[in-house]
């Protein structure tokens, strides 16, 4: 080798030093930002703004671009745990007791959806890395990982592509994919692209004639109260309500109680005279347990609607307690009556839970309902974004697929 060869390989092999040196500083904290910016996507995508439920796409860019298994854990764990983090107070205002049991859960929550992306995750770009991807997507979609779906990034098709129905998830999944791989630029700018288009562009479906959701303000009251003169109150408010136009009533979860033979009567009596049909949430007591209902009433007829899929795990839905003899939680009716009938309309039915994981919703459009019924007693939320998250994600799913929308929920007092 010639001298002039080696000086030349002397300055090229210096010149790249400065590189590997200026590279192992980025390389150090790689990790930690990465892990930062997922809880700033998680606490941003899952505000209770339906506008900004599409930054939550950007959550697969994180966990590809992790430099490690860890760090992909940490980045999952972020991006969930900031997304669900009204939990701790809400379990703290339902048990009226301090944040550690709501803490417990909430970590324990996050589990699933960590492990799912940390064992698919890998360090290999391409074909391999897009296929894993895709299966966590799914995981995280339908049961047993789905029960604790939260904050799937698939809820921002209905931002994206309003009206496209299948085609606009199916687009929307692509577009997660492609984050995943080496041309995660252009996914980027054509988020950006498709996120100005509908912001100034909003139609959201149109409600039939004669339906109404009310919304309440009874706090912890709602579904404790047994009492006549409670009950009369509530008939009176749907009365009322019918007199602005509405054939339909829709009152909010657990706004009846228990259902027995004697309310379903009370309430028959109570709209006599009236062509009004009222549907409201109820609990059916059950050998097993109970069931979280929706009930329609109109003045000759008084019956189950609806029987509740997926309920709150661990605070309702509790299936560990059968093999333990015990009763006491509420049933999971899973894959059961994605759509019921009232005066000839499809109604895809949503009760409270069922509003934050894809699923039942998913399997309701199966069906081709005619209209979204979406119910919550969220007094428990109060303090956090909760109930707002939950009206957000059901009517982005109400905007994807052009069905129209009647929500009905429960506020605390003070709000």
């Amino acid at each position: 080798m010639t001298p002039d060869i080696l000086d030349r390989s002397r300055s090229a092999a210096s010149s790249d030093l400065p590189s590997r040196s200026s590279l192992s500083i980025p390389n150090r904290f790689q990790g930690p930002i990465l892990i930062g910016l997922s809880i700033v996507v998680g606490t941003v995508a899952w505000s209770g703004n339906m506008m900004t439920i599409p930054v939550a796409m950007l959550f697969p860019l994180l966990w590809a671009k992790s430099p490690s298994r860890v760090t992909a854990a940490g980045v999952s764990a972020g991006y969930f745990l900031a997304a669900s983090r009204g939990l701790p107070q809400g379990v703290a205002n339902f048990y009226a007791a301090d944040l550690w049991p709501g803490l417990m859960l909430w970590v324990m929550a996050s589990v699933s959806f960590t492990l799912v992306h940390a064992i698919l995750w890998t360090g290999r770009p391409g074909r391999g890395r897009a296929v894993r991807y895709s299966a966590a997507m799914m995981l995280m979609a339908v049961p047993p990982f789905g029960i604790t779906g939260w904050a799937h990034p698939l809820t921002a098709a209905g931002i994206l592509f309003p009206g496209w129905g299948w085609f606009g998830l199916g687009t929307t999944a692509i577009l997660l994919v492609v984050m995943t791989g080496q041309r995660w630029q252009i996914a980027v700018a054509v988020l950006g692209g498709l996120y100005a288009w509908p912001a100034t562009d909003w139609a959201q479906p149109k409600l039939p004639h004669g339906w109404n959701g009310v919304d309440l303000a009874l706090g912890q009251n709602l579904g404790r109260d047994g009492s006549l003169r409670f009950h009369r109150d509530l008939i009176a408010a749907a009365r009322t309500v019918s007199g602005d136009g509405a054939q339909f009533v829709v009152l909010p979860e657990s706004a009846l109680g228990f259902w027995t033979l004697t309310v379903a009567r009370l309430w028959q009596e109570g709209l006599q005279g009236s062509a009004i049909t009222v549907i409201a949430g109820a609990a059916v007591i059950t050998a097993a347990g109970y069931d979280n209902v929706m009930v329609a009433i109109s003045a000759t007829e008084a019956r189950i609607l609806y029987r509740e899929r997926m309920p709150v795990p661990v605070a309702m839905w509790q299936p560990w307690r059968a093999s333990m003899g015990e009763g006491g939680g509420a049933r999971a009716h899973f894959f059961a009556n994605p759509v019921v009938e009232v005066a000839g309309m499809r109604i895809a039915p949503l009760i409270c839970y069922e509003q934050l994981i894809l699923w039942p919703v998913l399997q309701s459009m199966l069906h081709a309902p005619d209209l979204i019924v979406a119910t919550g007693n969220g007094w428990w939320t109060s303090g956090t974004s909760i109930v707002a998250i939950q009206q957000a994600s059901a009517t982005a799913w109400s905007r994807l697929f052009g069905v129209p929308i009647v929500t009905a929920f429960n506020h605390n007092e003070q709000e």
